[in-house]
């Protein structure tokens, strides 16, 4: 199984229609960790129709009460496991359709690279119409070059690597590639910093935190500060002088040094603001087009970064789910149980603490002012979050083989099924509750509140699934998908 997984139809092979994969022979876990992935999303991206896409991740310590605990919960056991569940999920989907082609003896690269078109288009729609914050355009784009990496390994050359494992072993090397990259730099800093010249380093960067931080005070007593300051460019943009800072750093006194940086952070701290008010401003308005028009602007920005995204987050998790499927792991779950059981488990113990660790650490006051401690904090989130994602897929095939289990959570395969309908329906819904030109709750909604509206909309979109999936064969987007993957209209209603 795992060398032929990847080989190209044999010519005696008869050549037969390639259909979407139908219920027989779809992985049902698939669907209901769909289904679950699709809760966690919401429930962390609903922060962000709320608050600026321009801050997005960061954490809004105003908060106290019941939205701070929400908001902490969410950063430990939601924030960064639920797309990177996704791109687990994608990697098998993509898994169980290569497979699917060479057992009907079809091509698969033109049909995959029109499907991956079809998304991105969808993506950019969504990025530009609805809400910035997409990631189907960034899975478009891994895809494509996970395709691309399956044609690579059927060259003459790289044949002899033509197998699943290869998939695991490539995706968890570029996963690891960042730790040991600071790895290597904390062990550099560990042997040439010593403990004085640290101290030195913090108490400076704590007299450039202050003196910064009371300046911006200073210039935020001013009426119209951000805008005064943009319009007649008192202040250079962050990075205009990066250069020229590095270059004469070597030669100033402590004092000029410390002005110099004072002086660097609150250039980057006004343009975040600015930044920040320009969205604000353009979500806050009855203006759908002024709001499009901003969003049209900001997908430029954001498609700058997709190919780091794609290359480094996505692609390595798209590989490991292959491997999970293309090694048939997933579809005889029975005969790995102790890999299942260290998955389950294992990830889900390591990852808390890892989540828990890193939550603490990053929200610590002392981390505003220690790039180490930044650092730190944010490796174990980065990697608390694979490992719970992965820990969530454990648990589900664990669960899945039990009866209860499939009854009592059989509501999510529905959600599962029509995902990619559902993540569009999440940006309709909430924007047309917190943006100006609809609802205008903007920024006005608590964190708390924000998980009685998800309930809300799970709860309806539930019925609605099972009411829909009851007539049809696919929800309406993933029937379109379809269609334009396949060039022509597929069947929408069940056969009677």
């Amino acid at each position: 199984m795992e060398n032929s997984s990847l080989s190209s139809p044999q010519p005696n092979q008869v050549t037969t229609k390639l259909d979407p994969v139908n219920n027989n022979q779809r992985i049902q876990v698939m669907d209901l960790l769909r289904g679950f992935a699709l809760i966690g999303i919401i429930f962390m991206n609903i922060e962000w129709f709320n608050r600026p896409v321009n801050d997005l991740l960061s954490f809004d310590y105003q908060q106290t009460g019941l939205d701070w605990a929400a908001s902490w919960l969410i950063k430990v056991f939601i924030e960064g496991k639920f797309y990177k569940l996704f791109s687990l999920l994608f990697g098998m989907g993509f898994a169980v359709m290569l497979i699917r082609a060479q057992e009907v003896g079809r091509p698969f690269g033109a049909w995959f690279t029109r499907r991956m078109l079809a998304l991105f288009f969808f993506g950019m729609c969504h990025l530009v119409f609805l809400w910035g914050g997409d990631i189907l355009h960034d899975y478009a784009f891994a895809g494509l070059m996970l395709l691309g990496f399956v044609l690579l390994l059927r060259t003459k050359r790289f044949s002899k690597h033509n197998n699943p494992n290869t998939f695991l072993k490539f995706g968890v090397w570029v996963i690891a590639f960042p730790l040991l990259i600071s790895i290597l730099a904390s062990l550099y800093f560990g042997v040439t910093r010593t403990n004085q010249i640290m101290e030195e380093d913090w108490q400076q960067q704590q007299t450039i935190i202050q003196l910064s931080d009371q300046q911006l005070e200073e210039l935020s007593n001013q009426p119209d500060y951000l805008i005064e300051k943009e319009e007649n460019d008192n202040l250079p943009i962050d990075g205009e002088n990066d250069i020229d800072n590095e270059t004469n750093e070597d030669n100033m006194t402590p004092e000029e040094l410390i002005a110099q940086k004072v002086k660097q952070r609150v250039e980057r701290k006004l343009e975040k603001e600015r930044s920040i008010l320009t969205e604000t401003q353009a979500f806050t308005q009855n203006s759908y087009f002024e709001a499009t028009k901003y969003r049209a602007e900001e997908s430029l920005s954001k498609l700058a970064i997709t190919p780091v995204f794609a290359t480094f987050v996505c692609l390595p998790l798209f590989m490991i789910g292959y491997w999970l499927v293309a090694t048939e792991r997933l579809k005889k779950p029975e005969l790995y149980p102790t890999f299942f059981n260290v998955l389950a488990w294992g990830g889900l113990f390591i990852g808390i603490i890892f989540n828990i660790s890193g939550t603490y650490l990053t929200l610590h006051p002392a981390a505003k002012g220690a790039v180490e401690i930044n650092a730190i904090g944010n490796s174990l989130l980065f990697y608390g979050q694979v490992i719970m994602a992965a820990g969530y897929v454990g648990l589900f095939v664990k669960l899945s083989s039990k009866a209860k289990f499939l009854k009592l959570f059989s509501w999510l395969s529905p959600l599962g099924k029509m995902a990619l309908t559902n993540y569009i329906t999440h940006s309709v819904i909430l924007t047309s509750i917190f943006y100006g030109y609809a609802g205008g709750m903007f920024g006005q909604v608590g964190r708390a509140e924000q998980m009685l509206i998800v309930v809300a909309i799970i709860f309806s979109q539930v019925f609605f699934c099972k009411f829909w999936l009851s007539h049809f064969r696919f929800g309406p987007l993933e029937w379109l998908w379809r269609s334009m993957t396949y060039l022509k209209l597929q069947p929408f209603k069940h056969k009677t």
